[in-house]
């Protein structure tokens, strides 16, 4: 069946290659990882009774704090004669998870991957510039292989040297580049500042992006300024990488590789399932990976499974673009504050740039939280009076807009340090 047929199947036939996969992968890990068995008895869940995807919503949940109790290879559901390749988080919060390949599950990230340059509309005649990091993290080698599986050129980049990347994009007529939007930003100041116009001297169609999460605002300036269109793309190490989730051309929710993955909404407090269209946990499980499967491994990350179908055609279901995570709540005076409702409120203000982060600190037993944000180039930082209302205007609306007050401290340009991975948007300087 060609990927064409497979993004346009009737829902009942992907929901019959879901439940055919999910059969499979409970049972293999059951069989062969001693976690889920111990989980499985302890929940009273039995793999072999699965008839329904429904009953799937009996197991009991995964965390990434079991994923790296079990470090590094006790969550293997295959020898490790029969892995391929290995990739790992950063662990920079604690030890490093870790997913496992087999030859057949590289076949499946290269698929995945690839539909994004398909959503694209890209293919053989298109140069894909890959500027995410090789190595560990899944995302330069995801879209690496999506490039190759969907028949394209691949430059591989690989992150960092930023004048040599531009050098690069302008002299070989890269088509695609996918890189995180923050880094995809930096690129285009960069090149402005070389005196290269992005928008006029680039030769991009698409940019797909992800690892960080980034606001509608933030993709039109994106768009303008490399004269682009944007894609998001969601993934993450424990289930696969880049590719679990991709948007189309038409931007309205990335569409689910839901062949391979099965998501689930929960309410984060209850692990209650919660209907299409509200908030919620993601909860996903592979359908088909065989080195590192996971059952209902809780993402941490906020999202919802829009109802209806795509203008587009294709029949697989959407998730909205992440509303945040669980573990980056911000709780502001008993309020539930994400960094991008801060980055919405910050973007209707045309003399702010896009870098900012958000420094939390404490006072008198209490959260205080300051945006420091870049006025844009060209705005005059040495005008006190003007500074001053501003940073007053923004503190209004974000008091009308998250109830809660959030101190505002505008910085001249190129204050904030820039990074060529996933930008630090959130810098906790609390003292227990």
């Amino acid at each position: 069946m060609s990927q064409k047929e497979i993004l346009t199947l009737p829902h009942d036939q992907i929901e019959a290659i879901q439940l055919e996969g999910i059969k499979k992968t409970v049972v293999a890990c059951y069989e062969n990882v001693p976690f889920y068995k111990e989980s499985f008895d302890a929940a009273g869940f039995d793999p072999y009774s699965v008839k329904s995807l429904d009953d799937l919503s009996r197991a009991p949940f995964v965390t990434k704090q079991d994923l790296r109790e079990n470090y590094p290879y006790k969550m293997f559901a295959t020898p490790l004669s029969e892995v391929r390749e290995i990739h790992m988080s950063s662990g920079t919060t604690g030890v490093a998870t870790v997913g496992g390949y087999t030859e057949h599950d590289l076949k499946i990230w290269g698929d995945c991957f690839a539909r994004g340059i398909e959503y694209a509309n890209g293919g053989v005649d298109d140069i894909v510039h890959v500027c995410y990091g090789y190595g560990l993290f899944t995302g330069g080698l995801g879209a690496h292989y999506g490039g190759l599986s969907a028949g394209a050129t691949v430059i591989p980049m690989s992150a960092g040297n930023t004048e040599r990347q531009i050098r690069v994009l302008k002299e070989m007529g890269s088509t695609i580049i996918c890189c995180t939007p923050s880094y995809a930003m930096h690129i285009a100041d960069t090149a402005l500042a070389m005196g290269i116009d992005p928008a006029r001297d680039f030769h991009l169609r698409a940019g797909i992006h992800g690892a960080e999460a980034f606001s509608d605002n933030f993709r039109a300036e994106l768009e303008r300024k490399l004269n682009y269109h944007v894609l998001d793309v969601y993934g993450l190490t424990e289930t696969m990488g880049p590719g679990v989730a991709i948007e189309c051309w038409e931007q309205q929710g990335l569409h689910l590789a839901e062949d391979h993955f099965y998501a689930e909404i929960i309410d984060p407090n209850t692990g209650e399932l919660l209907p299409d269209g509200e908030w919620g946990e993601l909860v996903l499980t592979t359908v088909d990976r065989e080195a590192t499967p996971v059952v209902r491994y809780r993402t941490r990350d906020i999202t919802r499974i829009l109802p209806g179908e795509c203008p587009c055609g294709r029949t697989h279901r959407r998730i909205d673009r992440l509303h945040g995570r669980t573990d980056d709540m911000l709780i502001i005076r008993g309020v539930n504050v994400f960094p991008s409702q801060i980055e919405n409120v910050m973007k209707t203000f045309s003399q702010v740039s896009s870098w900012y982060q958000i420094e939390l600190t404490r006072k008198n037993h209490l959260d205080v939280v300051t945006l420091k944000a870049e006025v844009a180039p060209g705005f005059d930082f040495d005008e006190i009076s003007s500074i001053e209302q501003l940073q007053r205007n923004i503190e209004a609306a974000l008091k009308s807009a998250l109830s809660v007050g959030v101190r505002v401290h505008l910085v001249e340009p190129h204050s904030i340090p820039r990074s060529e991975g996933k930008a630090k948007r959130v810098v906790d300087l609390r003292e227990d």
